[in-house]
């Protein structure tokens, strides 16, 4: 099985916060994590994610806004939230794209693991 660790914390700017994600479990390898989100009404969507190469992607709402960063290749990922809105206010999932070991020790399995996740609120 797969874990999905996430939680939060303020930063030091005025309106700004940082989601951390660590992934345990049987995991063979992470091909890359990232972050999703889903507010009352709205379909999830893309915030963004990082490769084990190092590539970004980010959701059009939020691009110039948030940086994601990671150490891919030790299961962890950061979101650094700056200039936060109201309308940012949302469910963040951590989500990780991997392999997983197989239950029997014999081969793997593609899967999107996704965590609990954080309560983002951002009030004006």
């Amino acid at each position: 099985d797969v874990q999905l660790q996430g939680w939060g914390r303020l930063g030091a700017a005025w309106g700004s916060l940082r989601l951390s994600c660590v992934a345990s479990g049987s995991i063979f390898t992470i091909n890359k994590m990232g972050w999703y989100r889903q507010a009352p009404g709205n379909q999830r969507e893309l915030v963004a994610e990082i490769t084990k190469g190092g590539s970004t992607n980010y959701g059009a709402s939020v691009r110039g806004r948030l940086t994601v960063s990671g150490d891919i290749a030790k299961n962890t990922a950061y979101l650094e939230m700056n200039s936060m809105k109201p309308e940012d206010t949302a469910v963040y999932y951590c989500v990780a794209d991997l392999f997983e070991r197989s239950a029997t020790g014999i081969g793997v399995i593609d899967r999107l693991a996704w965590g609990q996740g954080t309560q983002v609120t951002v009030s004006s």
